[in-house]
Parts: C-alpha cells; structure tokens; sequence
C-alpha cells in the first residue's frame, strides 16, 4: 500500500513538474512516457526487494593476496563494496576524481576495525578516455594480475552534458569508459584467472536497463535529449557488454567471468537531483535499500562459490534473475560491441592502444 502510494505521488507531482516546465508538447509528452515507466519498473522492483530481502546476503570469505579494482568507491554503494572488500583482506584500486578522499578511506576503515586489506587510490576521471588509460598504466606498473575489476561509478540524470570526448556524459561515465578500462586490464584479468578461480568483472547496472534501447542513429541524444532515456541506454549497454565479453572469453577459453548487477533501488545521492528527492523527499528513507544492502549483491557477484563458472548473468538480490529481452539479445550484443570498438578505435580488444 505505501508503495502504491508513493507511485501515484511521484507520478502526479512528476507530471505537473514536466508540464510547468514550458517545454515543446512533443518533448513533454515523451519525458511523461519515461516518468511512467521508470516508476512501473521502480515500484516492481522495489517490491522484488521486499520480498527477497532474506536472500540478499552473503558470508564474506577471506581472501587473502587478491587485488581489487573499482571505479568511483567514496561514497553510496562502492563505499560499502570496498569494506567488504578490505573484511575480507583483499588489496582494493580505487579508480575516483577525488584521490585525498580515497586516501582517506583506509584510516577510516581501520577506525571502524576493519584491521585486514589495503586500499590504493589512483586518480580516474571514468568519463575522460585519456584519464581511463592513465588509470590503467598505473594499475599495470604495480600489479601484474587483477582478480576483480567493479565498474562501479555512474552518474544518473542531470542536464545535456558531453563528455571532452564528445560523448553524452551518462553514455560515457557508466558505459563507454569502463569498456575501455576492462578492455586495457583485461591481460591482468586473464593472467589472474585459473580454471577454478575465475577472474571476475562485475558491472554495476540497474532495473533501469528494462525501459533502455540503444540508438545507434544517435547515440548522444543530440536531436532529442531525455535524462532519462540515456540513462537507461548507458544501463542496457552495460549488460549487453557484460553478455557478450563473458561469451568472447568462453570462445577464446580465458578463464574470465563477468557479471550485470542491479543493486536494488537504494538511497544515494544519484537520486539527488531527480524529481523523486524534490516532490517526494520522504519516500528513499522508507522505501529504499541501504548502501550496505545495495553492496551484497555486488559482493556477491564477486566472491560467490556458486557463481564460479557461471558468468554472463545479471544478479538481483543475491539471486541470479533474468533481464530483459532486449538485453539478451545475441545480435545487439555483437552489433554494440563493435559499434563501441570503433568509437574506442579498437581493432583488437585487449590488445594495447
């Protein structure tokens, strides 16, 4: 009752917001259609995590000598992924703009008597192409091998903004540069991984992803610019790649996994700026999941027993669930990810730029 509560709050305070905003009809009515269908999906899995809230756990086991990469990490969910991390004495890479707060994490881990694992902190812009391939250089100076690599940072929403590479800023921050760094650390990936320990690459996606198509005539959002269908474009695209890299290496027989994961809808200052925090401030504290929470299922994507082997699958709740339709899509999958190769100029993935 509360959640249908809050849906029909949301979706008339979201209306009357979109008609005030005195934009061309064609444009109001098409944001409309996506305000609707994000709070369908929303409230239907928002549900999903009420009554699967028992599953969504996981035993942290000690892993000692494995290394960690993760992008973004300082605050919401990645700030929870890395405690787990560290609990369970692993070296975690924080890939994240702001490098003195990343720094800063380890004294206060170690304050909170988390007594095991190591942090290094690296500057990483994800959503600059030249600062993602400096990132990678330094992760490869110091380490030879990467056990997991959590493509983590997102941004959600917001203004038209593109990337200095010229792409739409959400494409570019949750998609296209992590493409980039797994296709870079990928050596490290394969060097790490063995026939009973695979190597692990967990992409952080959402339920967004169900309302997501791929415009490939116009990937910016140049002609028309809606937050939230680009949003769930970047979200699609993360699953379609995580599909099809966990096929390529099944093909090339590497022993390297990779995992979609929805971490449940959870309060955190992606949802800031949206219409949900201004008409309905109330609701994400009542409803929502927990950074803590919404961290089980990417840990468990990571370190899980169960999932050693069965990589290509999107997590929900610490439960392997099916996406959508279109994200399993064998032909968009390819048809993305050489799109993608030409955008990066990749004539090889894996091999070097």
């Amino acid at each position: 009752m509360i959640i249908a509560i809050g849906f029909l709050v949301i979706v008339c305070a979201t209306t009357i917001a979109i008609i005030r905003s005195k934009k061309p009809l064609k444009l109001i009515i098409s944001e409309a259609k996506y305000e609707l269908l994000y709070n369908a999906v929303g409230s239907r899995y928002l549900m999903q995590d009420f009554l699967m809230r028992k599953q969504n756990k996981i035993d942290l086991q000690v892993k000692s000598g494995k290394t960690a990469v993760i992008t973004g990490g300082t605050r919401g969910i990645g700030l929870e992924v890395i405690k787990f991390l560290l609990k369970c004495d692993i070296n975690v890479i924080i890939g994240c703009r702001n490098v003195q707060q990343g720094e800063s994490l380890l004294s206060k881990s170690r304050d909170e008597d988390i007594k095991t694992g190591n942090i290094e902190v690296y500057q990483l812009d994800i959503s600059v192409l030249e600062s993602v391939k400096k990132f990678a250089a330094e992760v490869k100076k110091k380490h030879s091998e990467v056990d997991y690599l959590i493509n983590n940072a997102g941004i959600m929403f917001g203004p038209y903004v593109e990337s200095r590479d010229g792409f739409e800023s959400q494409f570019s921050t949750n998609y296209l540069g992590h493409f980039l760094l797994t296709h870079l650390l990928l050596p490290e990936l394969k060097k790490a991984g063995t026939d009973k320990s695979q190597a692990r690459v967990v992409n952080v996606s959402s339920c967004a992803h169900v309302v997501g198509k791929i415009n490939f005539e116009d990937i910016n959002f140049r002609k028309q610019y809606i937050p939230a269908e680009a949003y769930a474009q970047s979200k699609l695209a993360q699953i379609l790649f995580s599909n099809y890299f966990n096929d390529l290496m099944i093909k090339e027989s590497e022993h390297v996994q990779s995992h979609a994961v929805h971490p449940g809808v959870v309060n955190t200052d992606l949802f800031n700026d949206t219409n949900l925090k201004t008409v309905a401030p109330w609701l994400p504290s009542l409803l929502f999941k927990t950074p803590e929470q919404g961290a089980y299922p990417v840990i468990y994507a990571c370190l899980c027993p169960d999932l050693e082997g069965k990589g290509g699958t999107y997590i929900h709740n610490c439960a392997t669930i099916s996406p959508s339709d279109r994200a399993l899509d064998a032909e968009l999958q390819e048809k993305l990810f050489n799109f993608t190769k030409n955008l990066l100029e990749i004539e090889k993935f894996s091999a070097t730029l």
